[in-house]
């Protein structure tokens, strides 16, 4: 496995910053739970740009792109030969440089939490942080430790879906790896084509990269 690849594995995470184009105002929800779910279903789709840094502090930037449910992608910067594609079952991390594909399915990932308008938090979030500012909720899943836990932190921004806007996250694997991305210049609610969801596999060796 190639190092931009184990790099990705730690860890999924996705944030926004505070630019937004025109998002729908959603009344702020009773509890803070309630509020953060109802910011996950108001927000459909989002592009952005994004920067990932991992324990070592080793960074990547590139677009990331989510479309409900359960579809995303992490376009890494130039030289670097690696994509991570949700196409609406499964997750797929392709590493170009290796000429492999790593799949499994959506929900075995952190990103679940996100994607998923459905998700009960309240059987796998608790609120760790909540003043003026920022909310920060936890989510884990209890059967499933294996997944990782994942932070969320939003920014307190009235104008946005549900008085929330996501800032970023981090997530911590089984070995206690920690990852953290944020966005900028997201873009909610906004035409995603499906077929930014979709990938080309890597060319047989000897082949060079398709």
């Amino acid at each position: 496995m190639s190092r931009f690849m184990t790099l990705a594995i730690a860890a999924l995470p996705i944030a926004a910053g505070a630019a937004l184009l025109a998002p729908p105002v959603v009344a702020q929800a009773s509890s803070p739970l309630a509020q953060v779910s109802a910011h996950l279903k108001a927000v459909n789709s989002l592009v952005a740009s994004f920067s990932q840094t991992d324990r070592r502090g080793q960074t990547l930037t590139g677009t990331f792109s989510m479309k409900k449910p359960g579809r995303l992608r992490f376009q890494y910067q130039q030289g670097v030969p690696m994509l991570i594609v949700a196409d609406g079952r499964k997750l797929n991390m392709i590493d170009y440089e290796t000429r492999r594909v790593d799949s499994w399915p959506i929900g075995n990932s952190p990103l679940g939490v996100l994607l998923n308008p459905d998700q009960n938090l309240s059987k796998v979030a608790t609120v760790v942080q909540n003043d003026a500012q920022v909310l920060m909720v936890r989510a884990r899943d209890p059967r499933h430790k294996e997944y990782g836990t994942i932070n969320l932190a939003f920014a307190k921004i009235p104008s946005s879906p549900a008085g929330l806007m996501l800032r970023g996250w981090t997530v911590v694997d089984a070995q206690n790896n920690r990852t953290t991305v944020r966005l900028s210049n997201p873009r909610i609610n906004v035409a995603v084509p499906d077929s930014a969801f979709t990938f080309q596999k890597p060319a047989p060796k000897g082949r060079g990269k398709g």
